[in-house]
């Protein structure tokens, strides 16, 4: 069993809890205790002004539970449904696409699966109406492409919780902006415990998945590297984590050597040849933002190579997250339709889905190590910071840094090998 593990070392921004009641904001309804968290104002180096949201997963209530990592804006209405000729507010596959040289097509039959801790009834409705939306082809039950399975491989789902729905619906959308053709395995953990969640991404694996999305996390423990080897420990596959919403500092499981840690950025339209330009999520205040670091605990792979921290160093790349630039996302357990959100909760799973456009990793090889032969297919990011420090572990710069790792995909070559 893992033992005790506590994020409020790591979560320093993180707001006060509050009633279930009192999260009736902007248009989003949450009812469970994974959703208890108060408003938040916050900055952002790329907004002209402040956003509010909160996060949908509150700090975990008993040792060895995780939260996930995601955040919905409050200061946007959120829409039930849409009128002929509106589009969802947030950026959509086609802005993602374009930002990022996706291919359209690709990664057809390759299985992304996602991991998350208790039931989303309405999973597979809401991912349909995202990918109706936005003209992607079907993914169901019906043809195949949607499959909904227990830690254990079955149907004996877990019990549903709004915060965490909101979260498998950023996921699963975010999968399919990144990879249209991919299938999709959601594997529900009983509990948000590292124990559960550990055996879901065990699951994922014996399921066939090459590609695994975990968008949770927690504080550091002594006892991580077992962690590490019982439940992320399979070569040829990719597992991308998120690296946290809470500003500078390192959590588990991202801090494993065998997963690819996922940064956060903010994306903006622009001018530019690429028409997008990428900055830190996050300010030197510190708070929400990126998550990055050193860790205490894990030993440094062998392929990464910067030389101000002696042991793994998170994170390895990045993608969108800050809810100021964030993401459309569909979502009706306990929530009110078109919202959106952010966190590092979009950037996995998005990465999770480039990967699988890239292709099959090689059987023996950890995938987090792809990127690092390839720097000069990612776009750096120079620009910003997710709080203080006196190095590139909290600062953006050229080449390697800690909050967007070596930068964001620019296509689908530096995810393979």
């Amino acid at each position: 069993m893992r033992s005790h593990r506590r994020r409020t070392s790591i979560r320093r921004g993180a707001p006060a809890l509050l009633s279930a009641a009192a999260l009736i904001t902007g248009g989003l309804a949450v009812a469970t205790q994974s959703s208890a968290f108060a408003t938040t104002t916050t900055p952002t180096s790329s907004a002209a002004s402040t956003v509010h949201t909160h996060r949908l997963c509150s700090e975990p209530s008993k040792p060895g539970y995780m939260a996930c990592q995601s955040v919905v804006r409050t200061d946007v209405k959120a829409q039930k449904s849409l009128g002929r000729h509106d589009t969802p507010k947030g950026f959509g596959p086609a802005d993602l696409q374009k930002a990022y040289n996706l291919p359209k097509d690709g990664g057809k039959d390759a299985t992304v699966a996602i991991v998350d801790a208790n039931d989303d009834p309405n999973a597979e409705k809401d991912l349909a109406a995202y990918r109706s939306q936005y003209g992607l082809p079907e993914c169901s039950t019906g043809n195949g492409c949607f499959k909904k399975i227990d830690q254990d491989g079955g149907t004996n789902y877990p019990a549903p919780d709004a915060g965490w729905a909101g979260e498998i619906s950023l996921d699963v959308d975010m999968v399919s902006a990144a990879c249209p053709q991919c299938k999709i395995l959601l594997v529900e953990a009983k509990s948000a415990s590292m124990e559960d969640l550990g055996a879901a991404v065990n699951q994922a694996v014996k399921q066939g998945a090459k590609y695994v999305s975990n968008s949770y996390g927690g504080a550091e423990e002594s006892n991580d590297t077992s962690a590490d080897d019982q439940y992320f420990k399979h070569p040829g596959v990719a597992i991308t984590v998120s690296s946290g919403d809470s500003g500078y500092g390192v959590e588990y499981p991202a801090a494993s050597q065998y997963v690819t840690a996922v940064g956060g950025t903010s994306l903006k339209k622009d001018s530019s040849t690429r028409g997008y330009s990428e900055s830190v999520w996050g300010t030197s205040a510190g708070g929400e933002g990126a998550g990055s670091g050193c860790s205490k605990y894990d030993a440094k792979p062998s392929w990464q190579k910067d030389t101000d921290c002696a042991k793994r160093a998170v994170a390895d790349v990045a993608a969108v997250a800050d809810p100021a630039t964030g993401l459309a996302v569909y979502d009706t357990y306990q929530a009110s339709g078109w919202n959106v959100y952010g966190g590092t909760s979009a950037s996995a799973p998005f990465i999770a889905g480039v990967y699988a456009l890239a292709g099959a990793p090689g059987s023996g090889d950890v995938p987090a190590s792809y990127p690092y032969t390839h720097p000069d297919k990612l776009n750096d990011v120079t620009d910003g910071s997710n709080g203080s420090c006196s190095n590139y572990l909290c600062k953006a710069g050229k080449g390697y840094d800690g909050p967007t790792g070596l930068g964001t995909p620019n296509g689908v070559a530096a995810f393979t090998k």
